[in-house]
């Protein structure tokens, strides 16, 4: 709704407007206008107020009185149905033959009336929390691990590999294949690799799922005692650790990976030091320029990326006609974070 004093100084922008040679339809454009409203506007028998803001509204026929409202309230608020939602309120009232108002109008009067709560002993719902975000500028500072499944010699039976992976390098710093899988196989790899990568004085970050040799106690107790910072998915979440997830997939995909299982323990560790090898010092991965894991870990990428990106300017120096614009992005990969947040979500916290 347009107030007068609006309607009028609108008007006479449009024919200052109109003066200056612009046409009637894009002026009236410019002010979330049509040109009918224009010229509706402008019309001798036209009123000088908009109608909408003085008219009477009838009240609906079918609408509550404020007796009937009044009795829905007291309905609420009676201790026979003050723990009672209206979902459980109507149905009641129903069977001993009284009905008073449909569920919605409950709904819409209690709404109306400041009282739409949450009613009984339980505890109302609560917002979920929003996912724990962490960024990696550079190698040892945060870390990322799980446990997965290694087919066995039989159905049914497996082995359990123990991961954990850098989360800015991608590299695997960490793994262990165990025939059980117990919290304290998961404690004695966290420490291995705290000092294999030489972060006893250094802040870090371990990230994992919900699985119940992640959030052991003992392993609680290995992290604070070592002064690392624990980090866990949203429960019912499978891409909030994203990244190892990848990771087992690529294990998982190789045209190495023994279809049928391993036969033992012993040939799958040889298998996984094997695969180990090649991801960290072989793999090309995707996701961080095609350079190797250990290149990155090292921080040999600027240097690998900046050879690519001049001999991709020598060539097109060389051809131009074969280039359609800029050489391929051979820039190094900056940070990395874990679950970023998104624009229509609050701010978590980070690392």
């Amino acid at each position: 709704m347009i107030s007068t004093q609006d309607r009028r100084f609108a008007l006479e922008l449009i024919a200052e407007a109109r003066q200056a040679g612009a046409r009637l339809a894009p002026a009236c454009r410019e002010l979330g206008l049509t040109a009918r409203t224009y010229q509706r506007w402008t019309r001798k028998e036209a009123p000088a107020e908009d109608g909408r803001l003085t008219s009477s509204r009838p009240v609906p026929s079918h609408a509550l009185s404020a007796t009937e409202r009044k009795q829905v309230i007291a309905v609420c608020n009676d201790p026979e149905y003050a723990s009672l939602p209206p979902g459980q309120i109507v149905p009641k009232l129903a069977d001993e033959g009284t009905y008073v108002a449909s569920e919605s109008t409950f709904y819409r009067v209690l709404k109306a009336e400041g009282q739409q709560n949450h009613r009984g002993r339980s505890k109302a719902p609560r917002t979920p929390k929003p996912l724990v975000t962490h960024t990696a500028t550079g190698p040892r500072e945060v870390f990322c691990w799980d446990i997965t499944w290694l087919p066995g010699p039989v159905r049914g039976r497996f082995f359990y590999l123990y991961l954990i992976m850098d989360l800015y390098s991608r590299k695997v710093v960490g793994w262990e294949v165990h025939e059980r899988e117990l919290a304290q196989h998961a404690s004695a790899l966290i420490e291995r690799t705290r000092l294999s990568e030489r972060c006893v004085d250094r802040p870090l970050v371990l990230h994992g799922d919900n699985g119940s040799p992640l959030k052991a106690a003992s392993v609680q107790v290995t992290l604070r005692r070592l002064g690392i910072v624990p980090s866990y998915s949203r429960p019912r979440v499978s891409d909030d650790n994203a990244f190892v997830e990848s990771l087992f997939r690529t294990c998982k995909y190789v045209p190495t990976y023994p279809k049928k299982g391993f036969a033992d323990l012993t040939l799958a560790r040889q298998w996984v030091a094997a695969f180990v090898r090649w991801y960290n010092h072989e793999h090309r991965h995707s996701g961080i320029r095609f350079v190797t894991p250990e290149e990155r870990h090292q921080g040999l990428d600027h240097e690998i990326l900046a050879k690519r990106k001049a001999l991709y300017e020598a060539k097109r120096a060389e051809h131009p006609g074969r280039w359609s614009g800029q050489v391929r992005n051979w820039e190094p990969i900056g940070a990395v974070h874990l679950n970023p947040e998104r624009e229509d979500q609050a701010p978590a916290a980070a690392a």
